[in-house]
């Protein structure tokens, strides 16, 4: 019997892990790649870094779904350093790993548009970590506000800034605007309301501008209650010592910004080949995701740009994408040759703002308020790995509507020793 080719998978979000899941075991040798132990569900990062979920609530290990395969895919921790394309290896920063065929799909990173060194002074939330970082951030500045007895000192600890007005600006934004609302008088009671300032600042005229002006439209009128400051048609230059600058020179203090302007493929480094690229780094690819000018590698979901006539500009770097991708790449690859060109199918988007608020852009209509709001919670219900996962957040949502619960508004660091001790 002919040995299994080794197929290694770089990444375990959407595309990654659908496609590890569905692969012939008789047929390859799977392994997977990750810097990171478990699956994460993204589009519910800004519940974790507004504390209304836990992070273990949408994070999934990946051993766990592997011992349920017939044959399992092995699972590598590591983050990749380098393909070596002629030599067929991944390098990671623990080991070698050879492959027959090679599927990428490390999604996307933060894109700060030559703004040198940003990173170290926004919140991004591009990660179950981030997410952390961010919600401790928040946490920390409520706490430190309500025993300040400065109103300045305190006015600059409480204003905060979202940059972008996609869907996780959007949500970032209506999560601090019912804190605003609903937290403060129940659990802050020093602070006043109106000392907590957020501002979203988006560079398009509209906000949700990949949505229907519909959607657009409820979205900022929905902010709009929640007392979120939302600024159109405005570009931010830079930030430097808590101020802002735009690009018509205009600027404004802000204790913590929240960057969700933009991403960029984040692939890594190649030696002894190349991999083409298009627009915001991503890897090219043809009909079947195989890399243009490589037989032998693949690239799915955010990471790969596969244009067509529906999509002359590469399809949308969304879930359904990299799902879509990874079952019909392992169909192809399960058959042993490329039959089945990729196609999208669009099943619609959807934002959050807040309980009771949310727009949905569906295939044959458009929904608004409470029902988008419901439609958008059973969406991603269903998306999550594993029963528990789904229950907990089901009891966290269900909880969270009737009484805010403070359980989730906890303040943890890690810390590098442990407590010393009275002698």
């Amino acid at each position: 019997m002919d040995s299994k080719e080794k197929v290694v998978v770089i990444g375990g979000g959407f595309a990654g892990i659908n496609l590890v899941k569905r692969l012939d075991r008789k047929r390859y040798d799977v392994t997977l790649v990750d810097r990171n132990n478990f699956h994460s569900f993204p589009p519910l990062f800004y519940q974790v870094a507004a504390s209304g979920l836990e992070p273990a609530s949408i994070s999934f290990p990946f051993r766990r779904e592997m011992r349920k395969m017939d044959n399992a895919a092995t699972y590598h921790m590591g983050e990749v350093k380098s393909i070596d394309v002629a030599g067929k290896k991944v390098v990671t920063r623990y080991e070698t790993i050879p492959y027959d065929k090679l599927v990428i799909a490390t999604g996307t990173t933060n894109n700060f548009f030559n703004m040198h060194d940003l990173y170290k002074r926004v919140f991004t939330i591009k990660s179950t970590g981030e997410a952390i970082r961010c919600r401790n951030e928040i946490l920390d500045r409520l706490e430190r506000a309500s025993i300040c007895r400065d109103d300045d000192e305190r006015k600059k600890l409480l204003s905060f800034t979202v940059i972008g007005g996609g869907p996780t600006g959007v949500e970032v934004a209506g999560a601090l605007g019912e804190m605003k609302r609903y937290i403060l008088r129940r659990e802050y009671k020093s602070i006043p309301p109106e000392q907590l300032v957020i501002t979203l600042v988006e560079g398009s005229d509209r906000l949700l501008h990949t949505m229907s002006e519909t959607a657009s439209r409820f979205a900022l009128k929905y902010l709009k209650e929640l007392s979120v400051n939302v600024v159109l048609k405005q570009s931010m230059k830079s930030y430097d010592d808590n101020v802002l600058t735009f690009a018509d020179g205009s600027s404004q203090y802000s204790g913590m910004v929240i960057w969700t302007a933009g991403v960029t493929g984040d692939s890594p480094e190649i030696e002894n080949g190349e991999l083409p690229r298009g627009a915001g780094n991503r890897i090219l690819v043809d009909a079947y995701n195989r890399v243009e000018g490589h037989d032998d590698i693949f690239a799915l979901g955010d990471i790969a740009l596969h244009c067509d006539e529906m999509y002359p500009r590469g399809c949308p770097q969304l879930a359904q994408v990299a799902i879509q991708q990874a079952r019909n790449l392992a169909k192809n690859l399960n058959r042993g040759m490329m039959e089945n060109e990729f196609s999208y199918k669009d099943k619609g988007s959807m934002a959050t703002i807040g309980r009771n608020r949310a727009v949905a852009d569906l295939k044959h209509f458009q929904l608004t308020g409470v029902v988008a709001w419901f439609v958008w919670m059973f969406i991603h219900l269903i998306s999550l790995l594993g029963m528990r996962n789904k229950l907990v957040v089901l009891t966290n949502w269900v909880w969270a509507y009737f009484s805010y619960p403070t359980s989730l508004r906890l303040l943890f660091r890690p810390s590098r020793y442990p407590l010393r001790s009275h002698q």
